[in-house]
C-alpha cells in the first residue's frame, strides 16, 4: 500500500500529493468482488489469505467464521428512538419538538439518546435552564452536556454488547423513569468523580443497542445517514498477502473481563462505536435533518453537542458543526482511557468557558493544532418549509476538520 521509491528508506514510503499510485492487489481484490459478490470475499483465495494472516500473529479466526457471517449476511434492526421537547426544540415549525433515531445497541447510539434525555429530565425538573442562543458554549451549558454524557457511557460501557447473545435492556435505559432516576446523580455546582453504571432492571421503567460519514437528500424530502468504519485509522494495520486491504480491529471493545456482558466470545459482536443519526419533527414525523460525527467514542458526543448547537443555540448545520467542542475520556482506542475524567476543550472555546469548568471542578486539557482531530469530523443535511412559501428548503455543513464537502446537485 506503499509508493515504490528507489530513494527512500526500504525502497518504499508514504504517498505524496501528486504522486501516481498503483495498488494492483486491491484491484484484483474489486475483481474478485465483481465477478463472484459476497461470497469471493468470505471463501477461497481471499479468506484463505485473511484467516492465515490472523492466524499466524496468534488470533483465533478460521474459515468456518467467515463462512458463519457470509450466511448470518447483514442482519435488519430496527432504530431506536427519544422524543426530544426540551431546550427550545419546539421553537419555530418544531412545535412539538424533534425525535432523534439512532442505531441500536450494540452500537453507542443510545449514549446520545441517554444524554439528551438525561438533559431533558433536568430541564423539566428545574435543575437547568433552557438555554438561549447566547449561553451556546458556554462554562454552565458544556457543564450540563458533560455530566449527562458521562452518566450515559458509564452504562453503555457496561451494557452495550451484542444483543444476540446477552440481552441489552435497549427500551430501558432510554425511558423515561430511568432517566429522570440517572439524573439525579447531576450537580449543577460540580463536576462528578467516576461514574458507576446503573441497573435499569430494578429502576422505576420496570417495576410498573477509520470512519466515513456521508448523508444524501433528495427532492422528495428523503434522506439517508450512513456510516463505516475500520475503527482505527488503519484498523489492525494487517494486511492479507495479495488482498490489498487492511483487517480491522473493531475488537478492541471487547472486555476481556469474563463477567462483563460485552466480554470477548466467539462469532459476537463487540460494543460498536459508528452511529448514523436522523432527526424528524414530532408533530408529523417530516425530516429535520440528518447527520453524523466521526471519531470512535466522540461521536455520541458529536451528536449532542451539534444537534443541540442548532435547537438550543440557534445555529445552522455549517455553524454548529464549526463550533469549538468538547470530549471526555478519548476520541479514539490509542488516545487515552475514554473513562479518564479529563476534558478535553477544542481551541477557540471562550477563555471565560475554560475558566469557568475548571472551577465547576472540571480537569481540563486545551487541545490545539492537528490534535483536533480527537473532536471527529462530521456531515449534516437539515430540511426545513418556509412558512409562508410552503416550499422545502435544503442546508448542509460539511466540518472544517477534515476533507469532507456539502454539494448541491
Amino acid at each position: 500500500m506503499l509508493k515504490d521509491d528507489p530513494a527512500a528508506a526500504d525502497g518504499v514510503r508514504a504517498p505524496a500529493a501528486g504522486d501516481i499510485i498503483k495498488l494492483p492487489a486491491l484491484a484484483n481484490t474489486f475483481r474478485t468482488l465483481a465477478k463472484e459478490g459476497k461470497k469471493g470475499f468470505y471463501t477461497g483465495r481471499i479468506a484463505e489469505e485473511l484467516v492465515k494472516v490472523v492466524q499466524d500473529l496468534g488470533g483465533h479466526l478460521e474459515l468456518d467464521d467467515l463462512q458463519n457471517h457470509l450466511e448470518i449476511g447483514s442482519e435488519p434492526v430496527e432504530a431506536i428512538s427519544l422524543k426530544f421537547r426540551g431546550q427550545n426544540a419546539g421553537r419555530g415549525t418544531e412545535a412539538d419538538g424533534v425525535e432523534v433515531w439512532e442505531h441500536p445497541p450494540n452500537g453507542q447510539g443510545i449514549v446520545a439518546l441517554m444524554a439528551l434525555g438525561i438533559i431533558q429530565e433536568l430541564e423539566s425538573q428545574g435543575k437547568i435552564p433552557t438555554f438561549k442562543p447566547e449561553d451556546h458554549n458556554t462554562a454552565p451549558y458544556l457543564h450540563v452536556i458533560l455530566e449527562a454524557l458521562r452518566i450515559a457511557f458509564a452504562d453503555a460501557s457496561w451494557f452495550v454488547t451484542d444483543p444476540n447473545v446477552v440481552k441489552v435492556p435497549a427500551a430501558e435505559l432510554i425511558s423515561q423513569p430511568y432517566l429522570a432516576e440517572r439524573a439525579k446523580l447531576f450537580d449543577p455546582s460540580a463536576a462528578s468523580g467516576i461514574i458507576q453504571h446503573g441497573d435499569p432492571y430494578r429502576s422505576p421503567a420496570l417495576t410498573s443497542s477509520d470512519t466515513v460519514y456521508f448523508a444524501c437528500s433528495d427532492s422528495q424530502g428523503n434522506a439517508i445517514s450512513f456510516i463505516n468504519s475500520n475503527y482505527g485509522g488503519f484498523g489492525t494495520c494487517i494486511i492479507p498477502r495479495g488482498c490489498g486491504f487492511t483487517l480491522q480491529n473493531r475488537a478492541a471493545n471487547f472486555s476481556l473481563d469474563p463477567a462483563h456482558p460485552n466480554a470477548l466470545a466467539p462469532r459476537k459482536r463487540p460494543y460498536h462505536t459508528i452511529i448514523p443519526g436522523l432527526v424528524t419533527n414530532l408533530p408529523d414525523g417530516s425530516l429535520h435533518s440528518v447527520f453524523g460525527v466521526m471519531g470512535g467514542f466522540m461521536q455520541p458526543q458529536g451528536h449532542v453537542q451539534v444537534l443541540l448547537g442548532q435547537v438550543a443555540g440557534g445555529l445552522n448545520p455549517q455553524q454548529a458543526l464549526d463550533a469549538p467542542r468538547v470530549c471526555i475520556g478519548a476520541g479514539m482506542p490509542d488516545e487515552g482511557d475514554v473513562y479518564d475524567l479529563t476534558v478535553y476543550v477544542e481551541e477557540g472555546m471562550p477563555q471565560e468557558t475554560i475558566e469557568g469548568l475548571k472551577k465547576l471542578g472540571h480537569k481540563v486539557s486545551l487541545v490545539t493544532g492537528m490534535g483536533r482531530g480527537l473532536f471527529g469530523r462530521g456531515q449534516i443535511i437539515r430540511y426545513t418549509v418556509d412558512t409562508v412559501e410552503g416550499t422545502g428548503l435544503w442546508s448542509g455543513g460539511s466540518d472544517m476538520r477534515g476533507d469532507g464537502a456539502a454539494y448541491p446537485v
